[in-house]
């Protein structure tokens, strides 16, 4: 009697039909271009900008890898560095030179973010110049709008402040804004204030999706961000929740969001694919701070090899159905791409 560990002949393992043989468009490199389903452009990446005041300063962010607190004119160098890779757009983050209870420094007419964005529309550069709308690095308390005696966040007053954010952020040049703060009925006001002010035709890009997650860290060193008490669960989804984070999207949608956004993006991948399914506007995904920062130390490392797992991450964040991707690998991955069209 034969034991199930005992070989058996090779006649008598049956071969696949020759009509499923898989591996034969798998065998060269070019084969395997040839018919890739999802593929990467320069074009599809957003980088994110944090912006400081002054002249001339470049410092790094230690667990941001690759990413620096910059100066307008340093932002404007790193955009024109961007835009001469093909890289599709910036998204700008502020840090003002000082903070108050309302985050006043998020709509003054000349705030660190809208003096960024107008040097870039001056330019001229051929990229899509997005600022991010929300008051959290604006507060001195780190929450994304004025504070009630309780505490919490005082929604309707926070999206009237949004509102004219994003006003003075389209004044300023940018092409789109983009409320980060989840609170409810952001987006509407936002349009309303947009409209009023006759910046009619610039697009709101909704973080319609963004999770309490715990992989935003080191984005709070580096735009000064972290609440001061608390946390964001109160207004900032449940990760728990697919059925929700679709009705956000939808409320966004229906409010007149133009484009949506699904943050983190690895770890809502099912989210971004249903939106995809669902949605017929744009649909990006942002690869956040502590993803980036875990393929950089795990690469800075040995264990990884950290061009290949960037470009497959981004790869399966597409493939899942993002239209563009906000990535601090941006540079790095344009440069890759570039080298393998040659």
């Amino acid at each position: 009697m034969t034991s199930v560990l005992d070989p058996q002949p090779t006649s008598a393992i049956p071969l696949p039909a020759a009509g499923h043989r898989l591996r034969r468009t798998r065998r060269t490199p070019a084969l395997r271009a040839l018919v890739r389903e999802t593929r990467l452009h320069p074009a599809m990446l957003v980088a994110p900008l944090f912006v400081v005041p002054g002249r001339g300063g470049r410092t790094p962010i230690p667990s941001l890898p690759g990413s620096f607190r910059l100066t307008p004119d340093e932002a404007l160098a790193e955009a024109r560095s961007l835009a001469a890779l093909g890289v599709g757009g910036v998204i700008v983050f502020g840090l003002p030179a000082a903070k108050d209870a309302e985050g006043t420094g998020a709509w003054i007419a000349d705030g660190v973010v809208q003096e960024a964005v107008g040097r870039m529309r001056d330019a001229d550069l051929d990229l899509v110049v997005i600022a991010d709308t929300c008051l959290c690095e604006y507060t001195d308390h780190g929450h994304c709008g004025p504070l009630l005696r309780d505490g919490r966040v005082d929604n309707d007053a926070a999206i009237r402040l949004l509102a004219e954010t994003a006003a003075s952020q389209a004044a300023a040049g940018a092409d789109v804004v983009a409320p980060s703060a989840m609170m409810d009925g952001q987006v509407a006001a936002i349009r309303a204030g947009l409209d009023a002010a006759g910046h009619l035709e610039v697009p709101i890009l909704a973080y319609a999706a963004k999770t309490a997650s715990a992989f935003y860290g080191p984005f709070r060193e580096a735009a000064d961000s972290a609440p001061a008490f608390g946390d964001r669960r109160g207004y900032q989804m449940d990760p728990a929740n697919a059925r929700e984070a679709l009705r956000e999207m939808a409320v966004d949608v229906a409010e007149g969001a133009d484009l949506l956004l699904v943050k983190p993006a690895l770890p809502s991948l099912d989210l971004l694919a249903r939106a995809r399914e669902r949605f017929d506007v744009p649909v990006g995904a942002y690869q956040v701070s502590g993803e980036h920062a875990m393929i950089a130390a795990a690469a800075e490392r040995g264990w990884i090899d950290g061009r290949r797992t960037n470009l497959e991450a981004l790869t399966s964040i597409v493939r899942a159905g993002a239209s563009f991707v906000i990535t601090y690998a941006a540079a790095d991955v344009a440069r890759w791409l570039r080298e393998e069209s040659r």
